[in-house]
């Protein structure tokens, strides 16, 4: 009997075959798909991702979720919350609201951040430092920040008395961004307004003041042993749980009766310097590139900027121009030589060699240039070396605001750190600027008109580099905290 044999090249011809004809048609159903299905875009994907990490962290309910992770868009590859980099930017509070939604609230736990000192700077990255602090600690409170003002006739003297909020900033501005981003936060104009607080200090027989709590944030979470004490805070993911364990150990220790919002509020003060402490990145770039908008400068400072800015432009626009720079652009300049700059940062002879030749690097030889500085004998001083070298032309506020009665007379009943908030605005709007480090002011300055091309996508500075394009700072970058470097890592744009 003959056995069967398989014909076995007839059916590897037809194997063969059958896959052939099964790969075309997979890879036309994925061509077909690629063409109908839409590529995901960058803010897309932000937005995804942010969803799901909200739903799975916050205790909010889910349908609270949804409302509150509707994040704007990025059509067409470009940013829809504007120019950041501008004074005028609206707050964009979606990355706050995740932020605020991902907490533990504290009933009756209300946050004073004024204990600030400094330039605008200073003032403006405490309060936001403090604010940040609040939301991972449960604050239900804020008191509206007051900020501490220098002396008028001793500008190295930093702790004279207390201006409202208003002094700097926007109150209105502040308070709708808060009750946007952080609906469960209320903020009070005073400490005397928090409920429960006079009638708590009252019981224990002491003034309202008296009976505010002063704390180190840097004491809860976490330690850097054998780092210098300006380190930037390293446990901040640790905060908010440690500092809640401790307002439950202390009421314990001395028998008091749980913090809520009725009569029995738990009142904290920051101790001062903490201003650096939080890693600004450490969120996200997107919440660095944002949260500074909750503090804008006051309108009227504002609109003086404006003045300064238009007729520097006018004044640009009839200088001669050169092959780089032309039209209406403006050189800005911060000179750091006042007499509360320390020692060991640029002297003037550094900051002026550098300023002018960084100035002709970028073409603005025969053109105008806006000079910030507080010390008036070395602005007319770098002014003549600066049109001998460059024949540049050097000009400060009270130049440009010399035809501009009323607008001249309003700059001059404003404080010395008023008047440098009109420089700020000024220097922000400037089309290329050169400034100090470690200068909060200049450092401040840089970082925000570091925001300009990617919005909320922007990457941090670079430190100790060429700039960005935009703004340049000489000093001295070789040792992280002898020469203030840790600043860049917790200054707020």
């Amino acid at each position: 009997m003959a056995l069967w044999k398989p014909k076995t090249s007839n059916n590897r011809r037809q194997t063969t075959a059958f896959v052939l004809v099964c790969s075309i048609g997979l890879l036309l159903l994925l061509w077909d798909s690629r063409r109908v299905l839409p590529v995901p875009s960058r803010a897309t994907t932000t937005q995804y991702h942010s969803s799901v990490s909200a739903v799975a962290e916050s205790p909010l309910p889910l349908h609270q979720q949804q409302q509150q992770h509707e994040y704007p868009q990025r059509p067409n590859g470009g940013d829809v919350d504007g120019d950041l980099s501008s004074a005028r930017a609206p707050f964009i509070a979606w990355p706050l609201r995740r932020v605020c939604a991902e907490t533990t609230y504290v009933p009756g736990l209300t946050f004073l951040c004024d204990n600030n000192s400094g330039g605008p700077g200073n003032i403006r990255n405490y309060i936001l430092t403090c604010v940040r602090y609040a939301v991972d600690a449960g604050a239900t409170a804020l008191i509206l920040p007051r900020i501490r003002s220098r002396s008028p006739n001793d500008p190295a003297n930093l702790f004279r008395e207390y201006q409202p909020f208003g002094y700097m900033f926007d109150e209105a501005h502040f308070r709708a961004g808060m009750a946007e981003a952080c609906p469960r936060i209320a903020t009070y104009a005073s400490i005397e307004d928090v409920p429960g607080a006079q009638e708590k200090a009252s019981r224990e027989g002491r003034t309202v003041d008296k009976i505010v709590e002063r704390v180190t944030p840097k004491n809860f979470g976490g330690s850097r042993a054998g780092c210098d004490q300006r380190d930037p805070n390293r446990h901040t993911d640790q905060f908010g749980a440690a500092f809640r364990e401790h307002l439950r150990a202390s009421a314990a220790e001395f028998g008091w009766a749980p913090s809520n919002d009725v009569d029995n509020p738990r009142l904290i003060r920051f101790s001062w310097g903490v201003l650096w402490d939080w890693p600004v990145q450490r969120d996200g770039a997107e919440f660095a590139a944002t949260f500074g908008g909750l503090l804008r400068v006051r309108a009227d400072i504002l609109d003086l900027a404006d003045a300064i800015v238009s007729s520097m432009r006018a004044l640009a626009a009839s200088t001669r121009g050169t092959e780089i720079i032309g039209g209406q652009s403006f050189l800005g300049v911060h000179l750091r030589t006042e007499a509360d700059a320390l020692s060991q940062w640029p002297s003037y002879e550094n900051q002026t060699k550098n300023y002018l030749r960084q100035a002709a690097s970028q073409g603005y030889q025969g053109r105008a240039a806006f000079l910030a500085s507080g010390n008036s004998t070395e602005f007319h001083k770098f002014s003549k070396e600066a049109n001998a070298s460059l024949q540049l032309d050097v000009r400060s506020k009270y130049d440009m605001l010399d035809g501009h009665k009323e607008e001249l007379a309003k700059l001059k009943t404003l404080s010395w750190d008023q008047q440098a908030l009109v420089d700020f605005v000024v220097l922000l709007n400037c089309d290329y600027f050169v400034g100090v480090s470690p200068s909060s002011f200049s450092i401040n300055v840089a970082l925000k008109r570091h925001l300009k091309d990617e919005g909320m996508y922007t990457r941090p500075w670079k430190v100790g580099g060429q700039g960005d394009g935009r703004s340049w700072l000489v000093g001295r970058y070789g040792r992280y905290w002898e020469d203030w470097l840790f600043m860049f890592d917790g200054m707020w744009p």
